[in-house]
């Protein structure tokens, strides 16, 4: 009796590696703040185009932004520096697929590289009539990618807890049990 699973077609999985995507772009002045540096919108929308590319390549075919996860601006961009996003297919579902993205700027006169941001882009694949389709599987090429799609597993059951006990949350029918609930907040209920 055979305790390895029998081997699964090639077309309907497919490697980390195949889809894994690098997008590179210089950081000019039009893309500054009014603090002069690099602005988060500007940096959101590049990780959603690397994100489509990524999730595109793995799934043959169209896809769209569910959710994004947490998004953390750890340094400032300057103009002048070269952004990288680097992104890689972490996680399927049947219809889903979640993008993790890391972003690095490099500073081209000193080197200097430094990490900027990391979130996870979960993107849903469509059909020519804007119906979700089943996306390939995925080839877990070594131990980093095992451990991406174990965390990417583990932040969608904590989300789904989440969303569970935010919909629990009721709002006390009682005016003094509502200011119980503020005191100490910085808030005032007008009127």
């Amino acid at each position: 009796m055979s305790t390895t699973s029998p081997e699964l077609p090639t077309e309907d999985y497919k490697p980390v590696s195949f889809s894994q995507t690098i997008l590179t772009e210089l950081m000019i002045p039009a893309y500054s703040n009014f603090g002069g540096k690099i602005h988060g919108g500007i940096l959101l929308s590049l990780m959603d185009k690397v994100a489509y590319v990524c999730a595109a390549k793995h799934a043959g075919n169209y896809c769209v932004t569910a959710s994004i996860d947490t998004v953390n601006f750890l340094a400032p961009v300057e103009v002048g520096e070269l952004v990288s996003l680097m992104a890689s297919i972490n996680y399927v579902g049947n219809t889903s697929l979640v993008v993790g993205i890391r972003v690095i700027s490099e500073n081209v006169k000193t080197n200097q590289v430094k990490h900027t941001n990391t979130c996870y882009f979960t993107m849903v694949a469509k059909d020519d009539f804007n119906n979700p389709v089943k996306v390939p599987g995925l080839i877990l090429e070594n131990r980093e990618q095992l451990r991406r799609f174990i965390e990417a597993k583990s932040r969608k059951e904590i989300r789904g807890n989440y969303r569970k006990e935010l919909e629990a949350v009721n709002i006390p029918e009682k005016d003094e049990q509502c200011m119980q609930l503020l005191a100490g907040e910085r808030c005032r209920i007008s009127g």
